[in-house]
């Protein structure tokens, strides 16, 4: 038996993904790193880091309903972006998903990313009721 379980959120998760969107391991729930992509894989709003942190966090929101918590119980963000051009906007997107106490939050600016025209991507750590 595994001692953590996979969360995969309410679709069908790629059988070819060697990773899972997300991990419950006990009371903690650990998201990986999520670009800003729709149900079919392509990524949304382009070089838009403001729309591209909105989308993931929506999913985030997705992934913590399925493991039965909600984005309150975020206590960890790190997020890795191109650009640091608008990124100070996206603490108003962080706003409207997070109130305070606010989770910790580390930013990584990097090279570039797996996913091309992605700009931001976003890990997370949860503490999950019960």
């Amino acid at each position: 038996m595994a001692a953590f379980e996979a969360i995969t959120g309410t679709g069908p998760w790629p059988t070819r993904y060697t990773f899972s969107p997300a991990v419950r391991a006990s009371n903690l729930l650990f998201i990986s790193g999520t670009t800003a992509t729709n149900e079919q894989g392509e990524l949304v709003a382009p070089g838009n880091i403001v729309e591209q942190t909105r989308v993931i966090l929506r999913k985030f929101q997705g992934l913590l309903e399925v493991a039965g918590g909600g984005m309150e119980h975020i206590v960890q963000t790190t997020e890795y972006i191109t650009t640091t051009e608008h990124y100070g906007r996206t603490a108003e997107v962080r706003r409207e998903f997070f109130r305070a106490p606010y989770p910790t939050a580390t930013g990584v600016i990097v090279a570039g990313l797996l996913r091309e025209g992605a700009v931001i991507e976003i890990s997370a750590i949860a503490v999950l009721p019960g």
